[in-house]
Order: structure tokens, then sequence, then C-alpha cells
């Protein structure tokens, strides 16, 4: 009788492993957070290119919401993401929430009125 428990291939970690059966697990799962950070990095980036945009409309006197403009960036990033294999479902709806919160940062806060409750009364 011949000893084949090496050559097995069933549940359990693969031989690369170590004992723990936790270090292609956790490599993984730290790349996965390399990418979580790099997304966060690319979201501050162009929080800061969307403030410029900003004010930039501001100084020219334009209109912060430009439809036209927020339809094309959904397309293009679309097929950018069918291009690199990505539900394109999911990256226009990120890109239109990420739109969203842009257009935020891009007008200016609210005037408070005398009968505001946010605003402190005056003495």
């Amino acid at each position: 009788m011949s000893d084949d428990r090496h050559e097995r291939r069933g549940p359990g970690p693969p031989p690369e492993e170590s004992a723990s059966g936790n270090t292609g697990l956790e490599r993984l799962r730290e790349e996965i957070l390399d990418c979580d950070r790099e997304l966060v990095r690319v979201l501050a980036r162009r929080k800061e290119l969307v403030r410029e945009v900003g004010a930039l409309k501001a100084r020219l006197g334009r209109q912060v919401t430009d439809p036209g403009r927020e339809a094309e960036v959904a397309r293009r990033a679309a097929i950018l993401a069918r291009h690199a294999g990505v539900d394109e479902e999911l990256v226009r709806n990120l890109i239109w929430q990420i739109m969203a919160a842009a257009r935020k940062q891009q007008y200016p806060p609210p005037a408070q009125t005398e009968g505001d409750p946010q605003r402190p009364r005056k003495p």
C-alpha cells in the first residue's frame, strides 16, 4: 500500500502556505487594503481638483452644474470599465455619486439668515 497523502488535492491550504494556512489569505487581504488606500488617495486628489474647478467656475461666472459634461464623464467611465472588465453599471453609479459629492463641494455654503437657528444671535 503506497502513501498518497502528498499527492491528494482536496480541502485545505495549498502547499505554498504556512502551517497556519493564512499566508496567502493575509497577502491577498493586504493587497486589497493597498487598493483601498489607492482608491481613497485618488478620491482625495479628485476632490482637490473639483475645488479648483469650482473656484475657476466662480471666477468665470459659470454655473456649477453642467449636465452635458456630467453625462460625458459617466459615459467615459462606463467605457473604461468595460475595457477593464469591470461592471459598467457599478462604475457608472459610483461616478454619479462622486459627481454629486463634487457638486456639493463646488456650491458655496448657503448664507445664514437672521431666522436661521444655526446662526448665533447678535446681542
